[in-house]
């Protein structure tokens, strides 16, 4: 039985004992240490076995990858990419859509807390070169 993440994608998905076409065209590995982490967070043991992680990553890079697609699909309809294709496609799952709107404010937020401190460092730059005498 083939089954899709989201279950509108029209591709089949490989079964899990056969790397799937993303899987075997990419660099494995990349996220190992951070999946480690991840999983020990999450109740696993700290040092899990490398094919429970190689596991996770194939499941979770093909998750990513399916989610760009269809928001690449969505976007081009319009003819960019922006952040709301990917809220849109994740309104269904709640826990994923606040936690996504908490980052994204939280980015804003720091957007706007580096521009104060940028334009605060400037004047008092501006303040100490009037300040310091010429010779």
């Amino acid at each position: 039985m083939n089954s899709s993440v989201g279950g509108s994608s029209s591709k089949p998905r490989a079964a899990s004992s056969q790397p799937s076409e993303t899987s075997s065209k990419r660099k494995r590995g990349v996220f190992q240490k951070e999946l480690q982490h991840m999983m020990y967070g999450f109740g696993d043991d700290p040092n899990p076995l490398p094919e429970s992680v190689a596991l996770m990553e194939d499941i979770i890079v093909e998750y990513v990858t399916e989610l760009v697609h269809k928001a690449q699909d969505i976007g081009s309809q319009r003819g960019k990419l922006s952040v709301e294709d990917f809220l849109y496609l994740i309104r269904k799952d709640l826990p994923k859509l606040n936690r996504c709107t908490e980052l994204l404010s939280m980015n804003e937020e720091l957007k706007q807390a580096r521009k104060v401190f940028e334009s605060d460092e400037e004047k008092l730059r501006k303040v100490f070169e009037v300040d310091e005498p010429v010779e």
